[in-house]
């Protein structure tokens, strides 16, 4: 699970998944899911990419290897963008501009644009755009229904160094509010402060929760309505003074160009695991276009997901921060040579090749499943 604290609503029990009884939202796994993808060049460069996948990996693995994998046999990788678009040009007319499909495209995107960082011994971020920063600043997640056990949640993790923290609330506005003012008194005024509702209210709703954030200085609300109400989102975003944030179920610059034009987001946080690298900043770009910063969600992404999420931070010019779990990091680290985590809330800027991390092909084969 993306979030880190104690105690949801209740839930239906499917085994390894579940999902919320009341609410028409997404199916969780109770374990780490995605799909890691290497791809090993001629010459024996090997590159590592991931494509988001919170529940049924073996979809996205099957699409990779059924679909995306013999369009790139053969080609350079230097043609990152020319494979992308071969790639999305081969489902499009087909009524697959998004989904499972973009996923796997995405990460072997990642997986490509790794390579090309290790053949030129330079880091993705001095390639993909160049270093705007040195640092790249996180703000962690973190949920529950009881207001003091998730102001000891976001007490902890201001411990660990942590200037920013997001608060995954599942309840009704007054629910939310509650716990949001339990965080702010605990954790002072100093500490950037966000909520996610995950897609939970109406515009209505969401008015009425947003405005009791705004006395309690929250930087943005997130997720409040479901994807397909792009009026309702541009309703909101008029009527608050508080950010929403929005964008990370979309994984094109196509299915977000609506949005954009009707200024449906204030922040924009499409997932570097679900877009690609290529994708990615072709969404940031856009963005900047409309004067809109860049918050990266990640989610339950893997350690690949992190590590390409952090170049694309470091190149991004409207980036404003990152996501990052804390607690999860350990269990997303099970597949490296050597931990990948970040300091003080910040993850530094290396000059070290590729997506910066090296991958244990032992451990990802120790964790495979059939």
């Amino acid at each position: 699970m993306e979030d880190e604290g104690n105690g949801r609503p209740s839930v239906i029990d499917y085994g390894d998944y579940f999902v919320d009884a009341q609410v028409f939202t997404s199916i969780y796994s109770k374990h780490h899911e995605t799909t890691v993808i290497k791809i090993e060049t001629d010459t024996g460069i090997v590159g590592w990419g991931e494509a988001q996948s919170p529940v049924s990996p073996r979809t996205t693995q099957t699409i990779i290897e059924d679909l995306v994998r013999p369009l790139i046999l053969g080609r350079d990788p230097f043609d990152i963008e020319a494979i992308w678009t071969r790639n999305y040009g081969a489902m499009r007319e087909r009524g697959h501009p998004t989904g499972f499909y973009v996923d796997a495209i995405g990460g072997t995107d990642t997986a490509l644009w790794d390579i090309v960082g290790k053949s030129t011994g330079k880091p993705v971020h001095k390639l993909a755009g160049g270093r705007y920063r040195d640092r790249v600043k996180l703000y962690v997640g973190m949920g529950g229904t009881d207001p003091e056990k998730v102001a000891d949640t976001a007490e902890e993790h201001v411990g660990y160094g942590y200037e920013a923290l997001k608060l995954h609330l599942l309840l009704d506005a007054d629910g939310v509010a509650e716990i949001a003012r339990a965080v702010r008194e605990r954790v002072g005024p100093e500490i950037m402060l966000m909520c996610d509702v995950h897609m939970r209210h109406s515009v209505a709703s969401a008015i009425k929760l947003g405005r009791e954030l705004e006395k309690l200085d929250f930087t943005w609300l997130e997720s409040p309505l479901v994807p397909d109400d792009i009026p309702g989102a541009a309703a909101l975003t008029d009527a608050l003074d508080i950010a929403v944030a929005i964008g990370e179920w979309s994984r094109t610059r196509y299915e977000m160009r609506e949005a954009f034009e009707r200024r449906a987001y204030d922040i924009v946080m499409h997932d570097i695991g679900r877009t690609g690298i290529t994708e990615g900043h072709r969404i940031g770009t856009i963005a900047d276009t409309y004067n809109i910063p860049v918050a990266p969600h990640v989610g339950g992404g893997g350690i690949l997901s992190v590590a390409a999420t952090v170049e694309y931070s470091a190149s991004c010019s409207n980036f404003m921060i990152m996501e990052h779990s804390h607690h999860a990091n350990t269990y997303k680290n099970a597949i490296t040579a050597e931990n990948y985590e970040p300091s003080n809330g910040f993850f530094e800027v290396t000059d070290r090749p590729g997506l910066g991390i090296e991958i244990d092909q032992s451990s990802v084969e120790k964790y495979l499943i059939s």
